[in-house]
């Protein structure tokens, strides 16, 4: 019997913590609206690839025994979403570096749709549905624009399940499309989403690799294991 009540208190103690598969699903999703030209497409593709396999990003990435799961998607227009990478635990540094080749080498699927940032929300929420079991969700949106397509980040977070995402931002501080001057605060009060939300700014497309970088090692070191234990 005091065998029985051992086992069962150790289950009670380790059971919230240790069921999980992974410490955070992390579900990055990447502007291709028509405000993104080509070579700014192959710079978010490339400074993204890079910044997963920075060692800074890295050393964050393994600092836990706890793996992170990872999911990259692009979007633009309202029924413009597409999966780039779908999850992968990242348990080794051969998981991460396999994704970020993956990310480099993919190709644009569209370039003439406007930016529906209400709808790639709803893809982000629908993606985390059948995420691995992690303890903590996040989607990090990047965009370079306001949402001018469809519905809003608002209606996104009304009528999809949120409740357990946090979702961060990216602003691409580009303004040489739209003329976007007002971006950060558009983000900051309808973007960002969640207990400790924040947002990132690079300085036009050339920077994305460095605020890709900053963001990614912020999110994956915000999840410190000392956090994971009551």
């Amino acid at each position: 019997m005091i065998r029985r009540i051992t086992s069962l208190g150790l289950l009670v103690l380790g059971g919230p913590v240790w069921a999980e598969q992974c410490r955070l699903a992390l579900a990055l999703a990447m502007d291709i609206s028509t405000s993104v030209d080509a070579v700014e497409d192959a710079l978010q593709r490339k400074g993204l690839a890079a910044a997963l396999i920075a060692p800074e990003v890295q050393e964050a990435f393994f600092r836990s025994p706890q793996p992170v799961a990872l999911a990259v998607y692009e979007w633009s227009g309202s029924f413009n979403q597409k999966l780039l990478l779908d999850w992968l635990l990242i348990e080794t540094p051969a998981d991460l570096l396999a994704a970020a080749h993956s990310i480099g080498d993919s190709e644009r699927s569209a370039n003439d749709y406007p930016t529906a940032m209400g709808h790639a929300l709803a893809y982000g929420a629908t993606l985390m549905q059948r995420a691995p079991r992690c303890l903590f969700q996040t989607i990090d949106i990047s965009g370079d624009g306001k949402n001018n397509d469809g519905y809003g980040p608002q209606i996104a977070y009304k009528h999809f399940p949120f409740q357990n995402t946090t979702v961060n931002g990216l602003v691409i501080n580009a303004g040489d499309f739209e003329g976007e001057i007002d971006l950060i605060p558009f983000f900051q009060s309808n973007v960002l989403h969640g207990p400790g939300a924040f947002l990132e700014i690079a300085n036009g497309f050339e920077d994305f690799e460095n605020a890709m970088r900053r963001k990614l090692e912020r999110e994956l070191k915000g999840i410190e294991l000392t956090e994971l234990h009551p």
